[in-house]
């Protein structure tokens, strides 16, 4: 299978482009491209339109476009069906609506979705849609992220009103939409002189249903939709860090017309933490010293995850010298093993002294005559 170019390429927009820069790209190549109009071969054609619309399907949608500005191809391959874009991927069916409509010129203004979705457009737009995903950013501990955990979080979404079935009705009478007739749209045609313009546009009345009730529901004020809190429970893998999603399928907004639901996406942040610093896997951490553990050598007590460590220090250590401790720091969360805690000691001067101690350090100094230690490069990681 060739290699997919990229989708700002696609459609010859910036990686900056605005929602109606996308558009408008779009609206452009798709009256050059669309195989009733186009002079390339069909097939080509065919092939040519579908690029197109695959590109626009995931910049015009803030998420999918997140993911593949994040990740690339391998962000967006999962929200499309085994087998990559297929053109039962497509979403935003107004937004294409609205653009084909404008092609009325040209004489293919509803053919679209026969042609490719093998369906009409007022079926298009009632056809099973899934729901939209749901962003949840958590907070957890270092320790949370250590050991792994189990949370509970309180996510909100959108269910169907218990009171009208989703229907909006208190009574449970719906009418066609007198409005647009039953079909969600409001379609205009203009004749300048041998031609004739046909727009096509939502009806603003039903918003696109086709559909009134005659006494709305007073629950959802006949939207047929609720805001609730749902509890959901997640596990926190060993190894999480900042950044990481994690995907539980089915927990986002509900689906229209018997679609399936979204997902929730939950983002992990990591804390800081009062001793250690995080990077990637390994730990960082200070340990303070004694001028006389430096000098002759000794063992201190340091903390790690697990509980506390013995780190011994070989005499002559200098300030700012790094000592590994291997396996000690976080577990990968693909299972490769664990990072290293790596401890920094730092030579603790005593801020105030007794006679006695000034004393004898003197009687150091002056055994130490002129002794000073020349610069050198850095011994490196102990």
């Amino acid at each position: 299978m060739p290699e997919k170019r990229d989708y700002y390429e696609v459609l010859g927009v910036s990686r900056n482009a605005t929602k109606e820069e996308i558009k408008k790209a779009y609206r452009r190549l798709a009256r050059e491209y669309h195989p009733d109009v186009s002079k390339l071969d069909r097939k080509v054609a065919e092939e040519k339109f579908k690029e197109l619309s695959e590109a626009y399907e995931v910049l015009v949608d803030d998420e999918k476009r997140r993911l593949y500005d994040t990740y690339g191809m391998a962000g967006v391959q999962s929200t499309f069906r085994e087998g990559g874009f297929q053109w039962t991927d497509f979403t935003h069916f107004a937004d294409l609506e609205d653009i084909f409509a404008d092609l009325g010129d040209f004489g293919i203004g509803g053919s679209i979705f026969d042609q490719f979705f093998g369906r009409s457009s007022r079926s298009a737009r009632r056809a099973p849609a899934q729901g939209e995903s749901i962003r949840y950013d958590l907070e957890i501990s270092l320790e949370d992220a250590y050991h792994g955990a189990e949370k509970e979080i309180l996510v909100p979404h959108t269910v169907v009103c218990r009171d009208c079935g989703g229907t909006g009705s208190a009574d449970g009478r719906i009418e066609n939409c007198d409005a647009c007739g039953g079909s969600g749209q409001i379609r205009r045609s203009q004749t300048r002189g041998f031609a004739q313009y046909i727009t096509v546009t939502t009806c603003p009345k039903c918003r696109g249903t086709g559909r009134k009730s005659t006494n709305a529901c007073k629950s959802c004020g006949g939207t047929g939709q609720r805001q609730e809190m749902s509890r959901i429970a997640i596990s926190i893998p060993k190894g999480a860090d900042t950044g990481m999603r994690l995907r539980i399928r089915g927990a986002g907004e509900p689906g229209t017309h018997g679609g399936p639901p979204g997902d929730l996406y939950v983002v992990i942040h990591v804390a800081p933490h009062h001793q250690f610093v995080r990077d990637g896997n390994d730990l960082l951490i200070e340990v303070p010293i004694t001028i006389t553990q430096a000098a002759l050598g000794g063992e201190v007590k340091i903390p790690t995850m697990d509980g506390n460590a013995m780190l011994t220090i070989p005499p002559g250590t200098q300030s700012e010298t790094i000592f590994r401790l291997r396996g000690r720091g976080m577990p990968d969360p693909a299972g490769r093993g664990r990072g290293d805690i790596l401890a920094k000691v730092k030579v603790s001067i005593p801020k105030r002294l007794t006679k006695e101690q000034r004393n004898l350090l003197k009687q150091l100094g002056d055994s130490l005559g002129d002794y000073a230690e020349r610069p050198h490069p850095p011994e490196g990681l102990r």
